[in-house]
């Protein structure tokens, strides 16, 4: 049985996600698997992180929608009675790449709201609750260069969302600040899962790992509260 809290972590049902979750049950956290779609995909996660010893509840719910994503961390926070929420982790979040001139209203909408609006409502349920314990971990996930205001007419309400996930990362982070609770950003690049992969464009000639996004994600949870309201991309030089 864990004793340092559950872990919430969102869009863990496979992929990023589930490496994710699957590290913090390493880690010792208790977990909770969102999904939206995914049940079965949701219940594998779950299993693997009960492998590393920890307790794991799937939960269901469409983030896009600001009151189910405010229910989620209710939920996960009262999932295990003795543990309460302590870290989140909002990785959920759809992409599109289209022409800006031919992108929809519901591809707008989409992208917003799985990006930047789910990652608000989860954020402003949480920091009340980590506040409440006197300490508590959120990390959000970026896209390396969003805020560095380069023009990408292909990805435009992607980068937007992105840029403000950061911006609302670093106003928490200032909001929370001396409560024992910390809000960073990890920003990826080109992984091994992203849908396109631009290799020459990337100093370090490579796509990144998974192993080494959740890597950043871990150091964010382990390090103590001081560091906080910070950016780190997983994106061997790309953009610089």
């Amino acid at each position: 049985m864990s004793g340092r809290g559950t872990a919430l972590v969102t869009g863990a049902a496979r992929g990023i996600g589930r490496a994710l979750a699957v590290a913090l049950a390493d880690e010792g956290f208790d977990v909770a698997v969102h999904y939206r779609e995914s049940a079965d995909d949701a219940a594998a996660t779950a299993r693997a992180c009960r492998a590393q010893g920890v307790r794991a509840v799937t939960l269901q719910a469409d983030v896009r929608v600001p009151a189910e994503a405010r229910a989620l961390v209710r939920g996960a926070h009262a999932a295990f009675a003795d543990s309460g929420l302590a870290v989140l982790v909002n990785n959920v979040g759809n992409y599109v790449n289209r022409p800006v001139l031919e992108t929809s209203d519901e591809e707008w909408a989409d992208m917003l709201g799985s990006n930047l609006t789910s990652t608000f409502a989860t954020c402003q349920e949480a920091a009340p609750l980590l506040r409440g314990r006197g300490w508590g971990r959120v990390v959000n996930l970026g896209f390396a260069g969003a805020s560095v205001g380069v023009a990408r007419p292909g990805i435009v309400p992607y980068v937007v969302a992105k840029a403000g996930v950061v911006q609302l990362s670093k106003s928490l982070a200032v909001t929370l600040a001396g409560s024992g609770v910390s809000v960073n950003v990890v920003s990826p690049g080109v992984i091994e899962t992203s849908v396109s992969q631009p290799v020459r464009e990337i100093p370090a000639g490579r796509v990144g790992t998974v192993r080494e996004l959740v890597d950043a994600a871990l150091f964010f949870v382990r390090a103590g509260d001081y560091v906080t309201g910070q950016e780190l991309e997983v994106a061997g030089g790309w953009h610089l």
